[in-house]
């Protein structure tokens, strides 16, 4: 084998390694972040496969079940009839919208003590997101004056 030829041999198992290398990272990066999105109930019924995926459960949170310890929340969350209880552990602070009876996204995995370990949280206050009321109307056959005041008025 000339010395040429060996050269280009090493120069390509070197970039098959390099491939071989960036396709396993981007596998892994890619099974590592995925989660699936699944409810109390679905929870309950997925048996032992429940334990080996990394798994997103919404609900809402049930009064009176929030327990904070420094960076530490457990609570409840409620949906259909159903508890499923939840140990947020994260590097963030719950956001300020996590209350009772708030509509909560856990993200994390089940356990087989039967308690929902989650690494992410998001909450949202269902009031917010309302529709806003109506303003009442004065009755028919009534008009109502607006009083008008200008900076004149006031001196």
């Amino acid at each position: 084998m000339s010395q040429q030829s060996k050269k280009y041999l090493q120069f390509g198992a070197a970039i098959t390694a390099i491939v071989v290398a960036l396709g396993y990272l981007a596998f892994t990066g890619v099974q590592e972040s995925k989660s699936y999105y699944k409810t109390i109930k679905e929870l309950s019924q997925m048996g032992d496969q429940a334990y080996l995926l990394r798994l997103r459960v919404a609900g809402n949170v049930q009064p009176g079940s929030i327990h904070r310890q420094g960076t530490r929340v457990e609570f409840n969350l409620m949906e259909e009839g159903r508890l499923l209880p939840v140990v947020y552990q994260g590097t963030e602070a719950p956001p300020d919208t996590f209350k009772d009876n708030s509509q909560a996204l856990a993200e994390g995995t089940y356990g087989r003590d039967g308690v929902f370990h989650a690494k992410k949280l998001q909450a949202k206050c269902a009031s917010k997101y309302a529709p806003q009321q109506k303003q009442q109307s004065p009755p028919s056959g009534t008009t109502e004056k607006a009083e008008v005041r200008t900076e004149t008025d006031s001196k």
